[in-house]
């Protein structure tokens, strides 16, 4: 079973985003999501996440970063240009 954005799962397709998207607004404008300071994650996660798809990133790599899991990224980096 593939788990994706509806059932709150970080599949495959989640992982390549949070390496590939970047941060549309903000004092980190323009900067891949993977690459955001934990400090930041942080702030987001006591302000609340932002309604729709960008939401879902940053509490998604907020849970990665927060549980030591950032290697999981580093595979799908090495991939991007």
């Amino acid at each position: 079973m593939t788990q994706n954005q509806n059932t709150g799962g970080i599949g495959p397709e989640m992982l390549m985003e949070l390496v590939t998207v970047r941060m549309p607004y903000g004092k980190y404008q323009g900067r891949v999501l993977c690459d955001l300071p934990v400090p930041y994650l942080e702030w987001f996660n006591r302000k609340g996440f932002p309604s729709g798809r960008i939401g879902v990133l940053l509490s998604a790599l907020y849970e990665i970063k927060m549980n030591g899991l950032e290697y999981l990224l580093t595979p799908l980096r090495k991939k991007q240009p």
